[in-house]
């Protein structure tokens, strides 16, 4: 599971040199915390356009640490894009965080919630990984929020396929220091080994709900225009899992890109961005 470990590995060496791009270029990008739900959420936020866009990070991710070239080069004009880190992830801290089996909910409605106190009254969803089950969930929740919605890297359910991708990335004591280090910067070294062994426990027990659902039952329920994205090299989410959303989310599409990985909005940023634009454009 090498190519595991130098994907995540990967995402933190782009996205430090995006964010060094955010630090000289980019001065618009504020921060701030807003209170919800009774945890103080950490948000970054950047551009003037009428179109509010919300990044979600993956696991154990935050806005600086997954979002740093759409931060920087998604258009100031045509967007308001706002990076949010979910409770107990980045600069949302305290609380440690937790998995109790509705986190992905818990995240979903603190994140429609954030925007609504931020007072944008409908937005679209940009979610990647974890941060695209988190779309998911709010965009089916909340049809009447939600403009557009992208997700990529994400799935519906787990199947045993994905539990034993999980596990073998459970230990991080087999990662090299390399890919520990910007998590560990974060987190510190034992918050880190605890809140991923969570994580993996905690994305682990959907697979004992029926068909391993997490969100399955809830897709009929997007009715906003959809763009699903899948690196065909990903070797985080298997394919039938782009497929399944694609199948169930009505009026949906799906763009296949042949050299993507898992973070393929970092490794092919400008060509994510474009593809991103172009949709929540139309």
């Amino acid at each position: 599971m090498a190519m595991l470990f130098w994907e995540r590995g990967l995402r933190n060496a782009v996205t430090k040199k995006a964010m060094q791009g955010v630090q000289l270029y980019c001065t618009s990008v504020v921060s701030g915390r807003e209170r919800v739900n009774g945890v103080d959420l950490f948000y970054q936020q950047t551009g003037k356009g009428e179109h509010a866009v919300l990044l979600l990070p993956g696991a154990l991710g935050s806005a600086q640490t997954d979002f740093g070239p759409q931060l920087k080069s998604l258009s100031k004009d045509r967007f308001t894009v706002i990076g949010w880190d979910p409770r107990g992830y980045g600069n949302s801290r305290p609380p440690e965080r937790d998995f109790p089996l509705d986190f992905f909910e818990r995240d979903a409605k603190d994140a429609v919630d954030l925007m609504q106190a931020l007072r944008f009254p409908r937005f679209s969803l940009l979610g990647w990984s974890d941060g695209g089950i988190t779309a998911l969930i709010a965009a089916a929740r909340n049809p009447s929020l939600v403009n557009k919605m992208v997700v990529w890297g994400s799935n519906a359910y787990v199947s045993p396929q994905d539990v034993k991708i999980y596990n073998a990335i459970r230990d991080v004591s087999q990662w090299s220091e390399r890919m520990r280090r910007p998590m560990e910067e974060v987190y510190g070294s034992e918050l880190f080994i605890k809140t991923w062994e969570g994580w993996v426990d905690g994305i682990g027990q959907f697979a004992q709900r029926p068909e391993g659902s997490i969100c399955m039952e809830l897709l009929p329920q997007i009715s906003c225009p959809s763009l699903i994205i899948h690196g065909e090299k990903d070797p985080m989410v298997p394919s039938f899992h782009p497929q399944y959303l694609l199948k169930h989310i009505k009026g949906s599409r799906l763009h296949l890109m042949p050299e993507g990985k898992h973070n393929l909005h970092l490794r092919f940023a400008a060509k994510f961005n474009k593809l991103v634009e172009d949709f929540l454009n139309q």
